[in-house]
């Protein structure tokens, strides 16, 4: 049973070097010499150790970050936080998985040196579900990460740890990834903006590119869209693909009108609960009256694509406990939690499907590319019900009922992994009855980070985003 105790709104905000700034007014005013990155660093580490208690969001907390100048980057100083999904210098990686001891890292991943080339000061590395593998933050025999608008409920998944500092002001920002909702959930469920890039937006990983079809895409989450704008014109200062066309700084909205379909139902089925069609309607209101069409859309996916999804989801798990000893000589596939194990067992017995499940997901840009005729971008729910309580999506709960709850509730994100589109959570301007945000979702066409940008900053300019701190 949750206390009263657990159900609270914890934050960080205080009269310090960090203030209100969102990422870019901090490095701001680093540039400007009104705060020094190595005091920014360390009031950021206050915050973290004043919230952490209650949060549990925090994997790894570096001692002694090596603070920049304010010259190395556009968020030169700014202090924040890598996903413990990926390799930092000299930082173990885990995986949030038990069934290893995670040993330091010998050199930065590829995207942590992108991310590093904006000038950021990474303090640590945040908690996240074992593999990444859930869409809420928990664990068997260890403390979940908690919202902190709520922290009887979940903060999300799989970048929860991420999306709880940023969200309780710790941070500005902080490293997320996705690789079937992992930025979108947790900022939805947090009240955050996070932006799924396109597929090769920004480098990936080696483990990505050696997967048979590569659902990851590496970001952040963050409190204000200009801040998500930031981040995405940094790295591609760092490295540009030049397959895409370039996103550069989006500093607000754009005088376009654009066309946008919206749905409210899953594809799959899921009919979204009150609330959350309630914040998709309402944001509906707000475009049209900015000027935007906005009508129905349907999204005809193949009747088989949740099926298919779970099943290479699966195959993912099944692939971690054959190759589990390359992340650590202990690795013992035994001691992985209740949902890992259960995709796995659940492959073994569907190992034979998996030809045509990746030509039928492969094949699922066809249909996604049609639903775009005539349309600019697509409005939905990021999720098919608000955020659950801490213990709904446990690993401890027997697998059958835990992957029902959590195909009754992912039913929107994958789709976007899958054909490697872009897409973005921002706060909707509704919440709901116990005061949790509610994010709604943008759907874009590869390459149209510009456009989800500049839709995200107008909803924002119209009404800001609720402030945690208020």
């Amino acid at each position: 049973m949750t206390t009263f105790e657990e159900q609270a709104t914890v934050h960080a905000f205080r009269d310090d070097a960090l203030g209100e700034h969102d990422a870019v007014g901090l490095a701001d005013a680093i540039r400007r010499g009104e705060v020094g990155a190595a005091e920014a660093a360390r009031d950021a580490a206050e915050r973290v150790r004043a919230v952490e208690a209650r949060l549990h969001a925090v994997q790894v907390h570096v001692d002694a970050p090596a603070h920049t100048t304010g010259s190395g980057g556009v968020l030169a100083g700014v202090p924040t936080f890598v996903k413990d999904n990926t390799d930092y210098l000299g930082l173990p990686t885990g995986h949030g998985s038990a069934a290893f001891t995670p040993k330091a890292a010998r050199r930065h991943a590829p995207f942590a040196r992108q991310f590093l080339s904006s000038g950021v000061t990474v303090l640590g590395k945040t908690r996240l579900p074992e593999f990444g593998f859930s869409p809420s933050t928990e664990y068997e025999g260890a403390e979940p990460v908690r919202n902190p608008w709520n922290t009887g409920y979940s903060a999300g998944g799989s970048s929860g740890g991420s999306a709880a500092l940023v969200a309780a002001g710790a941070v500005p920002i902080a490293h997320a990834n996705d690789g079937g909702g992992s930025i979108r959930i947790p900022a939805a469920c947090c009240g955050l903006v996070g932006l799924k890039p396109t597929r090769g937006r920004v480098v990936a990983n080696a483990q990505s590119r050696q997967l048979p079809l590569d659902l990851v895409s590496d970001g952040i989450v963050s409190r204000s869209v200009r801040d998500s704008a930031a981040f995405l014109a940094a790295a591609e200062t760092y490295w540009r693909n030049p397959k895409l066309p370039p996103v550069g700084l989006v500093e607000g909205p754009s005088e376009r009108r654009l066309r946008i379909g919206f749905l409210l139902d899953s594809p799959n089925g899921v009919r979204s609960d009150t609330a959350t069609r309630a914040a998709v309607t309402q944001t509906v209101a707000t475009l049209e009256r900015l000027g935007h069409t906005v009508e129905p859309v349907a999204l005809d996916l193949d009747p088989r694509f949740t099926e298919d999804f779970l099943t290479y989801w699966g195959l993912l798990s099944f692939l971690l406990g054959v190759t589990g000893r390359t992340l650590g000589a202990d690795f013992d596939r035994h001691h992985m939690d209740g949902l890992s194990q259960g995709l796995r067992d659940m492959y073994v017995k569907k190992w034979q499907r998996t030809p045509g499940v990746l030509r039928r997901l492969k094949r699922t840009r066809e249909a996604y590319a049609a639903s775009f005729r005539g349309l600019d971008l697509v409005l939905s729910p990021v999720l098919a019900h608000t955020t659950p309580p801490i213990g709904h999506l446990s690993p401890s709960v027997a697998y059958p009922t835990l992957i029902e709850r959590i195909l009754a509730y992912v039913a929107f994100t994958p789709v976007n992994n899958v054909v490697g589109t872009p897409s973005i959570s921002v706060p909707a301007a509704s919440a709901t009855e116990n005061g949790l945000p509610i994010g709604v979702m943008f759907s874009g066409r590869p390459g149209s980070e510009r456009t989800l940008l500049e839709v995200a900053f107008a909803l924002e300019a119209d009404q800001p985003f609720r402030r945690i701190q208020d």
